[in-house]
C-alpha cells in the first residue's frame, strides 16, 4: 500500500516541504533510506544522513534548517519521532489486519462465547464460559483457560497462556509465550520444615491499553486479584507477583521482579533489573534506576537508585565519594603518619 506526501502529512498534523505526490510503501532508518521508503531526523548527529539519503520522504522539526542540497521531499512536524511512531502505528495496524475466521485446527468451547470479527489460529484453545470481545486476534498455539473475559480489539500473540478467571480489556497486546494468571508463589512451612502449598483462588485483571511483554509472567491473587492498570506497559521476561497491583500508565522494563501483594501507583517509570520486595506502597509518578532493590515504602514523584535504593542525587554525590575512596585512604594514612611523628 502506497502513500504520498500530502496523506501522510494529514495523519501527523505536518506541511510539506518538495514534492506533495512523492510516494512511499515502506519505512526505513534514515542512514539505510531506499526509494520508497520513509524516514525521519530526531536526533541531530544523524543530520549529515539527510543529504545522502535515498528515503523519498524523511520527517523533519518544523524549525530544521538546510545547510546542504538534499533530494529528499521533507514533512515538517513538531516532533518528528513522535511522528514516526504515529506511523508506524498505522502502518502495523494496516499490515497485521487479519480476516475474521476460525481455524478448523483450533479447539473452541461450545460453552464461550466469541464476537464478531474475531480471528482464531492454528492449534488455539479456548475453554469453557470464556467470553471474548470484537474484533480480536487470537495467534496460533495461544492458550485461553475457562471464566475467562476478554474485551474488544485485543491482540493475543502466538503461545500466550491465558490461564482460568482472567479479566482483559480492551485494546490490549500480549506478546509471546506470556503467562497471564498462573498461580502464585504461596507456601507455608509446616512442622515437618517442608512447605505446604497455599492455594491461590483469585485472579488477574488488566485493564484497557494494557501491553504485555514476551515472556512475561502474571501471578493470580491467593485472594481477590492481581491488578495491571489501565495504560500499563510492561517490558520481556518480567514477573508480577500474587496480589500486586499496578496504577495506570506506570512502564517497567525487562527482568523486574515484583514480589507479592506490593501496590505500584500511577504513572511510575521503573528501570530494567529492579527488585521490588513483597507488601510496599510505591506512590505515584515514581523513577526507579536500572538494577535498584526496593526494600522499603517510596513517597510520590521520588527518584531512586542503588541496593538498597535511595535518592538518585544523594547516590550520585555518594557515587563519587565511592570512586574517590581510595585517594581518602591515602589521605588519612598519610594524616596518621604525620600525626604520630609530631
Amino acid at each position: 500500500m502506497k502513500f504520498n506526501a500530502t496523506q501522510i502529512a494529514e495523519l501527523v498534523s505536518g506541511t510539506v516541504d518538495g514534492d506533495p505526490k512523492a510516494e512511499v510503501s515502506k519505512l526505513s532508518k534514515i542512514e539505510e533510506g531506499t526509494k520508497g521508503s520513509l524516514s525521519f531526523l530526531a536526533n541531530p548527529k544523524y543530520t549529515p544522513f539527510l543529504y545522502s539519503t535515498a528515503a523519498t520522504i524523511t520527517l523533519v522539526s518544523d524549525d530544521f534548517v538546510a545547510e546542504k542540497d538534499y533530494k529528499t521531499t521533507l514533512i515538517r512536524v513538531a516532533d518528528p519521532y513522535e511522528a514516526f511512531s504515529k506511523l508506524l502505528n498505522h502502518y502495523n495496524e494496516i499490515k497485521h489486519v487479519p480476516t475474521p475466521s476460525v481455524s478448523e485446527k483450533a479447539f473452541v468451547s461450545d460453552d464461550a462465547s466469541c464476537s464478531d470479527g474475531i480471528a482464531i489460529g492454528d492449534y488455539a484453545h479456548i475453554g469453557a464460559h470464556t467470553t471474548i470481545g470484537k474484533n480480536c486476534v487470537i495467534q496460533p498455539q495461544v492458550f485461553i483457560g475457562e471464566n475467562v473475559s476478554i474485551g474488544d480489539n485485543t491482540i493475543i500473540h502466538v503461545g500466550a497462556r491465558i490461564l482460568d478467571d482472567t479479566v482483559i480489556g480492551n485494546d490490549c497486546v500480549i506478546q509471546n509465550n506470556a503467562v497471564i494468571g498462573a498461580d502464585g508463589f504461596g507456601w507455608a512451612p509446616n512442622e515437618s520444615g517442608s512447605y505446604d502449598k497455599v492455594p491461590q483462588t483469585g485472579n488477574v485483571v488488566l485493564g484497557d491499553h494494557v501491553d504485555i511483554g514476551a515472556n512475561t509472567t502474571i501471578d493470580r491473587a491467593t485472594l481477590g486479584s492481581t491488578r495491571i492498570g489501565e495504560g500499563v506497559k510492561l517490558d520481556n521476561l518480567i514477573q508480577i507477583g500474587h496480589n500486586v497491583e499496578i496504577g495506570a500508565h506506570t512502564v517497567i522494563a525487562a527482568q523486574t521482579g515484583i514480589a507479592g501483594s506490593t501496590k505500584i501507583g500511577t504513572h511510575c517509570q521503573i528501570g530494567g533489573q529492579v527488585g521490588i520486595s513483597g507488601h510496599l506502597t510505591i506512590g505515584n509518578r515514581v523513577g526507579i534506576q536500572a538494577k535498584s532493590g526496593i526494600l522499603k515504602n517510596i513517597k510520590d514523584d521520588s527518584k531512586i537508585m542503588g541496593y538498597p535504593a535511595f535518592d538518585y542525587t544523594a547516590f550520585n554525590k555518594s557515587y563519587v565519594h565511592f570512586r574517590n575512596l581510595h585517594t581518602h585512604i591515602t589521605d588519612l594514612q598519610s594524616l596518621k603518619k604525620k600525626l604520630n611523628h609530631d
